[in-house]
């Protein structure tokens, strides 16, 4: 080939500089970029307008035409094609228009309600879009990652997701999860020296990369490309997105179509042999067969899907529950274990220090709550200064007043060390003068492992000082030369400080020390010296107590998983109900030596998993599958992302939580409160309970047609019903209801109920006898009707009119005695759901339309009835309603006597 097609964004690619061979100074030179201050928001709207938003090639929306035809692919409506196809063979041609208007409006409707999800769907990925932390006007904010401009200077941490590629300029101890993009397992260290520009892309450890995450350290970075022109866009120029693939709920749907069109066949070919076996005239025959397939065919069920699932994710996402995966709406209801963490899910996430222990035994209680630097110590000890020093210096919060429109003192970062910045304040300490005295020169950022950090820092008027916080028995375990006095004495105060559910964090400090990133922790071992130990509380959240409750009652165990003490995690568990009696906490010694047969055994009496590391998780979750359980786990740090990938349903904090945490996960909670993953799990079982009320009323009216047409066959009557009345019936009468039977609001029992077993059939037993129960009344009725009028002489047109109506009428009643298996529709009222009131409204005047307006007679066989026979046929045909409130009646009768 003489030539080649460049890929999107070659050309661009190739003039652009190898980054990563400059200097940071030239890097810096190149985009006008100040690494102090970040860019000006004049400056990111003038290259937001040149270089166009940060985002990667969406693939191609379906025009509206292909979303039309995508509405035909369906076995249900191929049997509606053969059906006007016999149709014509037979020179019933109004017959047949009729059969292919309706699967035209049947196909418009569907494109129509498939739109509106995708555009729901739209939204919903909209509230959870990926941010960045950015440096702007000197600010640190936060901003959407498609907003990133050539030249933002990103800030990073462990969890922070990269919105672009990006030049390092400063970084601590920084790693990056690239498995995403050069398959490398292990996360990779970083550093800020320039490479030779021939280096592979798996090799330029002075870049970070769109698509990859942050695992550990700090760093900052500046943005040198942005959407096709990152590494992933350049891979995603060439790639079509792979779509979602189906619930299992869809496929099963599916299979439920699959099935009633084969029976739709056997009955077609059973109607024809024994029409043939009485020696009727073919046309009759296969006119009869032909409305036997329509009528075994329910048109609605496909919309009907859809819709129920949208109006579920934005009911949903009203509560604060964003779904990213569509299989997560129906795993909800069938949710028997939730694993939650406690700080900021079950509490406030605000966390405030409330007692001190100081190495000579005192205790100090602190006053005050909420972030406001407001309180007071009730001892001064000069022992204070340098645990306060400590608790400010190695922290990486900030503490900002009520300004630039904020009305309370805010924490930006970890509310914990929010919490130590409040208590440093509180005895007077400027904690910006304290910050510029004491430079920070080196750190060893916190590790889940180690459950420790230290940062190193130069003060004017003594040695360069290492201060270490974390876990009590951490700490204390480096601290070997204070004597076994002393640490003895600060376990036993750590253990009553996390009796009384506080948070303990010790603090210690090594002199002059050069904090070697490479040895780590162990080289201070025996080093260092106790500076003390604060407690904090984060109290629960009132509301949390009664969703506890509430998941009792509704089959669901909840389990804390928890980073905190033990016996911190079991206070709080068991103020809020989540430990019973006989339950007990467990923390990640323990967890490692238990085998999987122990740990099984013991899961049923496990309330509170404490102190457990990521991989301990993810085991907690296999354990409790193993157990038959099915299992919802919310999380928000990057350790996290393995647990919440494996959990049936991993539910990821909005605000609290990492973007890692939120990719793995299949619903995003945007309060991080428990409360709300609870309301999840009801409109769960909402949606799910909608959809078989729209399958046992579409199936019944499905029965009560073919019975009605197989009774009039096998009696050697004339058809009851042509095809083009079944197909009325079908679509538009079930159309205007079964859509909007899906927007049922919740009966206010759901959880009373039992989580939905993961096979339960589409119908059940209980659907089943009621299917049976409504289809035998419906029959019954229209067909002694139509025996009864036919015996009067009364012209078949009229007759078949009037059993036409019947049957409509007959599934209005059904409509109501649908919402509800238990409940009487009489106590229920229409207002329940206004959109089924509306519904039935629109559906009796179509019905009328088709009555008495002519162009609808000729293409309907109707005639028009003496408005005063309506009524006789109303009173039949709440026969269905009665039938089915009688069964009600004597199942609440049955249930008191029970209780």
């Amino acid at each position: 080939m003489t030539s080649a097609t460049k890929a999107p964004g070659s050309e661009a690619a190739s003039s652009a500089p190898a980054w990563h061979a400059l200097q940071n100074e030239n890097v810096l030179a190149r985009l006008a970029c100040d690494p102090a201050s970040g860019l000006s928001a004049t400056e990111v709207a003038l290259r937001q307008a040149r270089d166009g938003a940060n985002t990667l090639p969406e693939p191609p929306r379906r025009s509206v035409f292909s979303t039309i035809a995508h509405q035909f692919k369906s076995p249900l409506i191929y049997i509606l094609f053969v059906a006007a196809v016999l149709a014509v063979a037979l020179s019933h041609h109004g017959d047949a228009v009729v059969i292919l208007l309706v699967v035209l409006v049947n196909a418009l409707i569907g494109a129509f309600q498939e739109g509106r999800a995708e555009r729901s769907m739209a939204s919903l990925r909209q509230l959870s879009a990926l941010r960045v932390r950015v440096l702007r006007d000197g600010q640190e904010t936060v901003v959407e990652a498609r907003g990133l401009v050539m030249g933002d200077v990103l800030l990073l941490a462990p969890g922070d997701a990269i919105g672009a590629d990006a030049r390092l300029i400063e970084e601590a101890q920084l790693q990056v999860a690239e498995a995403a993009l050069t398959g490398e397992s292990v996360p990779v260290s970083k550093n800020v020296l320039a490479l030779p520009e021939a280096t592979g892309l798996a090799d330029r450890h002075n870049m970070v990369f769109s698509g990859t995450y942050a695992t550990a350290g700090r760093a900052r970075a500046v943005v040198v490309a942005i959407g096709t022109a990152t590494e992933v866009g350049r891979i995603a120029s060439m790639t079509e997105a792979a779509a979602e693939p189906k619930t299992p709920l869809e496929q099963r749907i599916e299979q439920f179509g699959r099935w009633l069109v084969v029976a739709a066949l056997v009955l077609f070919g059973a109607v024809v042999a024994l029409g043939l076996y009485r020696e009727l005239p073919l046309a009759d025959v296969l006119m009869v067969a032909i409305s036997q397939m329509v009528s075994m065919v329910p048109e609605g069920l496909p919309v009907a899907m859809t819709i129920a699932l949208a109006v579920g994710m934005q009911r949903m996402a009203a509560r604060g529950a964003i779904i990213r995966r569509l299989s997560a709406v129906e795993t909800l209801g069938s949710t028997t274990v939730i694993c939650t963490d406690k700080t900021g899910t079950l509490t406030r996430n605000e966390m405030t220090v409330s007692t001190l222990w100081l190495p000579g035994g005192v205790d100090i209680d602190v006053s005050g709550i909420g972030y406001a630097p407001e309180g007071k110590f009730s001892v001064e000890d000069a022992a204070l200064a340098p645990l306060l020093q400590a608790a400010a210096l190695c922290n990486d919060a900030q503490l900002l007043p009520p300004e630039q429109g904020r009305t309370e003192w805010t924490v930006v970062g970890d509310p914990t060390e929010g919490a130590l910045k409040v208590l440093a304040a509180k005895s007077g300490m400027d904690l910006d003068q304290l910050a510029h005295g004491a430079p920070r020169e080196a750190e060893l950022p916190f590790d889940s492992d180690t459950k420790m950090m230290a940062t190193r820092h130069r003060l004017a008027d003594a040695p360069r000082r290492v201060y270490i916080k974390g876990a009590p028995e951490a700490v204390l375990s480096l601290c070997a030369a204070d004597g076994t006095a002393l640490t003895q004495a600060a376990r036993t105060a750590a253990e009553a400080m996390a009796a009384r559910a506080l948070r303990v964090l010790a603090f210690a400090v090594v002199q002059d020390d050069p904090l070697d990133a490479d040895a780590g922790f162990a080289a201070l071992a025996g080093r260092a010296h106790l500076l003390g130990m604060v407690g904090q509380m984060d109290p629960p959240r009132e509301e949390v107590k009664s969703a506890v409750a509430e998941c009792r009652a509704a089959g669901i165990r909840p389990v804390m998983v928890t980073g905190d003490h033990k016996l911190t995690g079991l206070a709080i568990a068991r103020a809020l109900g989540i430990a019973r009696e006989g339950d007990r906490a467990v923390d990640g010694d323990e967890l490692e030596r238990m085998n999987e047969t122990d740990l099984r055994s013991a899961l049923d009496h496990i309330a509170v998993f404490a102190r457990v590391h990521p991989a301990q998780k993810l085991r907690i979750v296999q354990a409790l599958q193993a157990h038959g359980e099915v299992v919802a786990m919310t999380g928000d740090g990057v350790n996290d992302a393995p647990a919440l990938a494996r959990a049936d349903v991993g539910v990821a904090m909005g605000i609290t939580g990492t973007e890692v945490a939120k990719s793995a996960a299949k619903i995003v909670i945007t309060d991080d409160n428990f409360s709300t993953i609870v309301q999840a799990v009801e409109q769960g079982r909402v949606v799910y309970g909608n959809l078989k009320k729209v399958i046992l009323y579409l199936f019944t009216t499905s029965v009560d047609e073919v019975v009605l047409l197989l009774l009039a066959l096998l009696g050697g009557y004339p058809l009851p019903l042509v095809a083009v009345q079944i197909l009325w019936i079908n679509i538009v009468t079930e159309g205007t209801l079964t859509v909007n039977l899906v927007m049922d609001p919740p009966d206010g029992d759901e959880m009373q109920r039992k989580p939905i077993a993961r096979n339960d059939p589409l119908l059940d037993r209980t659907m089943l006898g009621r299917v049976l129960l409504m289809a035998t009344t419906a029959v019954l009725v229209t067909f002694s009707w139509f025996v009864w009028r036919i015996g009067q002489d009364v012209p078949i047109e009229m007759v078949r009119t009037e059993t036409f109506t019947l049957l409509a009428m007959c599934q209005w009643f059904n409509v109501l005695n649908c919402q509800s298996a238990s409940r009487s529709a009489l106590k229920l009222g229409l207002l329940k759901n206004p959109w089924l009131l509306g519904g039935l409204a629109l559906s009796v005047l179509l019905q009328m339309l088709v009555l008495y307006w002519p162009l609808m007679n000729t293409l309907f066989y109707t005639v028009p009835l003496a408005p005063a026979s309506l009524l006789p046929l109303a009173a039949l045909a709440s026969s269905v309603l009665w039938a089915e409130e009688l069964r009600k009646l004597a199942l609440r009768l049955r249930h008191r006597r029970a209780t």
